[in-house]
């Protein structure tokens, strides 16, 4: 899987590149490898090259590479809708959640997380654009979200993702991504101790970086199309 281990190094480059000129190290900046739909020699491929971290957004495939690969001890995060009837699965086997938008999602997360486990790293969703097809806890709701989430045991609030609606420039994709940190560094100033914004992917992750973004979400451009 040559073309996956050149493929991360050319996407870190990149990476810490638009760290840079955001004036930012690029250590603060990781990146999120999300396999959905890739085959496991490929995800072993990365794991290979060194990468740690990989985004499923599917309940059941993500299970069975989370169990498939478990000597290797990757870090796997869901990063996709959770149904409050599948947050068991996950809360036993993921480390992080980067899509809670409801309290009873969280809750259910937490009394389901293992005593054995660390706790479940969570980031809350914001439906940063309003956009109906998309999940996601409205902008003015975060900060009562994110309280009552740092409250329950077994979990660590970790901060804010979005997926912001599509936009030409790079001017325009900012615009969110601001947003976004705007509402996190207001959940510092309450005294949550969060660091973590999860927002961009390849058509933003410049955008993204450029506004404070701490992991960055990439697919394809690391593993190549999905299968189907």
């Amino acid at each position: 899987m040559i073309g996956v281990t050149e493929n991360l190094g050319l996407i870190r480059d990149l990476l810490a590149e638009s760290a840079v000129e955001a004036g930012r190290r690029p250590g603060d900046v990781h990146l999120l490898a999300v396999s959905k739909k890739q085959p496991l020699e490929k995800i072993i491929a990365a794991a290979d090259a060194g990468q740690r971290d990989f985004g499923e957004n599917i309940v059941q495939e993500g299970i069975e590479k989370v169990t498939k690969l478990a000597e290797r001890r990757l870090c796997w995060h869901f990063i996709g809708h959770l149904q409050s009837n599948k947050t068991r699965p996950v809360a036993e086997h993921f480390d992080w959640v980067h899509s809670v938008d409801r309290l009873k999602t969280a809750q259910r997360l937490s009394e389901q997380r293992p005593e054995a486990l660390a706790d479940l790293n969570v980031c809350i969703q914001v439906n940063i654009d309003d956009e109906a097809s998309k999940a996601g806890v409205p902008p003015a709701k975060v900060g009562e979200l994110a309280r009552a989430v740092a409250a329950l045991p077994g979990l660590r609030l970790r901060g804010l993702m979005c997926l912001p609606a599509i936009r030409d420039t790079f001017d325009e994709q900012r615009a969110p991504f601001a947003r976004t940190r705007e509402l996190a560094e207001s959940l510092v100033r309450d005294g949550l101790a969060i660091d973590t914004l999860s927002m961009g992917m390849s058509d933003d992750f410049r955008a993204a970086i450029t506004e404070g973004a701490t992991i960055v979400r990439i697919g394809t451009a690391v593993f190549g199309p999905r299968n189907t």
